[in-house]
């Protein structure tokens, strides 16, 4: 085991990966809710926010090569794969495993903060960008650049804490001109705002977004691995 471990920190940065876990669930979000997926949890994230609810993957995990997670994939056999964390983009080898999950004919998508840059992801992903709201506690470290290289293929999200979060959000949509880019998805904080409040003020307001809701936690809560 010494030495398949030595092995893998033998590898170059972009060729491994730090994996928290890899699981078969349903996709909980965005444009393929509802469908099976294999997720892909990336270790590590440099960024806080107040409602996280994956502080699990903070750290620890299992260093793989790239090589292995695509087997590990296969056999869960999903055609969608999400790679999320944590903040996958944080560790370079998040890109070659992007790639190569489309190159092995998956259909992925990519969960990332937004505070990173995107620009040499895989155009065949599907990019969901979670803009941080000032409820989050990280808006700061939005990195607005990346909106100038999404595609029609790839999503926005805006997780919100309260109105203020919700104001805020579709300022930016109208300021930035969002919704001519890419879905936009308005998601509550679970158990903190209420979903009913959410949607009464997308129905008043109208903006050019979907209102979702974490499908995932409906049915199995907070539980690990779902």
């Amino acid at each position: 085991m010494e030495t398949a471990a030595a092995a893998v920190r033998d590898l170059p940065a972009t060729e491994r990966v730090r994996i928290t876990e890899i699981f078969r669930s349903l996709q909980g979000e965005g444009a393929t809710a509802g469908a099976p997926t294999v997720f892909v949890r990336l270790t590590g994230c440099p960024l806080r926010c107040v409602y996280c609810d994956t502080a699990y993957a903070f750290h620890g995990g299992e260093s793989r090569s790239v090589d292995d997670v695509i087997g590990t994939v296969a056999e869960l056999g999903s055609h969608h794969v999400c790679v999320t964390g944590g903040e996958p983009l944080a560790q370079p080898g998040c890109v070659s495993l992007l790639r190569r999950l489309c190159d092995a004919g998956h259909e992925v998508s990519l969960e990332t903060s937004g505070a990173l840059d995107i620009a040499e992801v895989d155009s065949r992903v599907s990019r969901v960008l979670d803009l941080k709201t000032p409820g989050s506690g990280e808006c700061e470290r939005n990195l607005w650049d990346n909106i100038g290289h999404l595609t029609p293929h790839d999503q926005i999200k805006f997780v919100l804490c309260d109105r203020n979060d919700f104001e805020w959000a579709v300022d930016q949509i109208h300021q930035r001109r969002l919704d001519g880019i890419c879905p936009i998805w308005f998601s509550p904080v679970w158990e903190s705002l209420s979903p009913r409040d959410l949607a009464d003020w997308i129905t008043a307001e109208q903006p050019p977004v979907r209102m979702q809701l974490q499908l995932h936690k409906i049915i199995w809560g907070d539980e690990p691995g779902r």
